[in-house]
């Protein structure tokens, strides 16, 4: 059948737009979802960024040329107590009185002076670096300033200088009194009355020194781990009596009365019994030396719970409240004096925690000046 030209016309032009509008579908149904797929995965990145931000423990300022805060996370508020009214560079830092750090020479004199400071605000410690940033055309556009709390590492640091300081201060006597008394023998002819007299002072300083040292190994094998527990069952009633027995000369000397009770009922402890070895005989040790002669030392050998424990109770020269919370402090001592005059090193009590926390048990102590102590142990009865 022959058609006129007309319609054949129409008929293609029909076919070319219903292509048209089909290829054209099929070109922009992807090219919509990919456009849309990208908002999405750009929104999503922009959220993610905004929550690292507002969740990072270091604190972020970003101020602009001017000094004004332009950036702040709530890390940074909080380090430095920054009020909502603080707006300024100045006003931020200004406060600290920090030496060589201003706007001008952290954004032009960057590579000639300090740009980072250490910051004490409310008893915490904040390293503050600051840095300069610069716009699309390369030139200085303000500050970005993070914070750390070092607090921490500020408190240990402190502490390995006294730790040091400490240690020189121990040994330091024993050795100037070595020497002297030492030297003073070769200097003159004496009598063996008083040459035995100074060799005893000798040799009491000696030991001290070498028990000091002893300690000292001790802490630094376990600070290291480096020395291995040896966990076993055994009777810690058998145990506790065998260092009363170890010492029983020592408490005869102050006269002391010295009881042992043991619950018929107490388990075998689970532990390195060489560790609760050393801390029983510190603990009992301590007892003897800080309750006056003629005085009473009692200990109880229970369980409860999942714990044995031992309690040792003494009428001694007891402990004041205020010193109580320091008393697991290494070097830390009560009368510094006396103490060292009793040939401790400050060091047994420290020892005594450490031990016990790395077998799973715990120690604790209560005292009142001038009536007693009451030091309780407690070691596990079952393995972890």
């Amino acid at each position: 059948m022959n058609l006129p030209n007309e319609i054949y016309i129409i008929l293609y032009t029909c076919i070319v737009v219903i292509l048209t509008l089909l290829i054209y579908k099929l070109i922009k149904k992807p090219r919509t979802k990919l456009i849309e797929s990208a908002e999405k995965r750009n929104a999503e990145e922009l959220d993610i960024n905004n929550k690292v931000f507002l969740h990072m423990t270091d604190g972020i300022i970003a101020f602009d040329i001017n000094g004004n805060i332009k950036l702040i996370n709530p890390a940074a508020k909080k380090l430095l107590s920054i009020s909502p009214e603080v707006n300024t560079f100045d006003e931020v830092f200004g406060r600290f009185a920090l030496e060589d750090i201003n706007m001008e020479k952290i954004i032009y004199l960057a590579n000639w002076t300090s740009t980072e400071a250490r910051i004490e605000v409310d008893e915490k410690y904040v390293n503050a670096y600051f840095a300069p940033y610069k716009n699309e055309k390369n030139r200085p556009a303000g500050v970005i300033v993070v914070l750390q709390d070092i607090t921490e590492h500020v408190r240990l640091d402190n502490m390995r200088k006294e730790f040091i300081a400490d240690v020189s201060h121990e040994l330091k006597t024993p050795i100037t009194s070595i020497m002297g008394y030492a030297d003073t023998l070769i200097e003159g002819d004496y009598e063996k009355e008083v040459r035995d007299k100074f060799l005893n002072v000798i040799a009491t300083e000696a030991r001290r020194m070498a028990k000091l040292v002893t300690d000292l190994l001790t802490l630094s094998r376990y600070d290291t781990n480096k020395n291995n527990l040896h966990k076993e069952k055994f009777d810690l009633g058998e145990l506790v009596k065998k260092c009363q027995d170890k010492l029983a000369i020592e408490a005869k000397k102050k006269n002391h009365d010295v009881r042992c009770f043991v619950t018929a009922d107490v388990p075998l402890v689970y532990a390195d019994k060489s560790d609760i070895e050393r801390i029983v005989l510190n603990i009992l040790s301590n007892s003897i030396k800080y309750t006056n002669e003629g005085g009473t030392i009692n200990i109880y050998v229970g369980f409860v719970y999942n714990d044995a424990y031992i309690k040792v109770l003494d009428n001694g020269i007891g402990i004041p409240e205020d010193d109580l919370n320091r008393i697991f402090e290494r070097f830390y001592r009560v009368d510094k004096a006396r103490t060292r005059e009793m040939g401790g090193t400050g060091l047994g009590l420290s020892i005594a925690k450490d031990l016990l926390d790395k077998n799973g048990g715990s120690i604790s102590i209560k005292s009142i000046l001038g009536q007693g102590t009451e030091v309780v142990i407690k070691v596990p009865t079952k393995a972890e």
